[in-house]
């Protein structure tokens, strides 16, 4: 498909105008900027997020038994959230498929 020429996108910007009027597109434009600027602020912040987590490991002082069961405590519920989340993901790319799985019908 081929881009409008620049008279049909004229034409379209002066529809556009004499719609909503010069003040409701001017707004509309505002939003659309603080909606592009909010965004590349989030995509900064988790950036900057994942190179921090990306950083050495923690060294964990285990002294006690507690200590040591707190900490096997913590994989173990780390490990079945990951498991979880994979279980999730696999039902998910399950429903999304909507391929034929009979090429006979095809």
């Amino acid at each position: 498909m081929h881009a409008p020429s620049p008279m049909a996108l004229l034409l379209i910007a002066i529809v556009v105008l004499v719609l909503f009027g010069r003040g409701k597109v001017s707004s509309l434009m505002g939003e659309v900027g603080k909606g592009i600027t909010a965004f590349k602020k989030g995509v900064k912040e988790g950036s900057e997020d994942i190179a921090a987590d990306a950083g050495e490991p923690k060294e964990l002082e285990l002294k006690t038994g507690d200590d040591i069961e707190r900490a096997r405590a913590e994989l173990a519920a780390e490990r079945a959230k990951l498991e979880a989340e994979r279980a999730r993901l696999a039902a998910d790319s399950t429903l999304r498929d909507v391929t034929p799985t009979d090429q006979t019908k095809l």
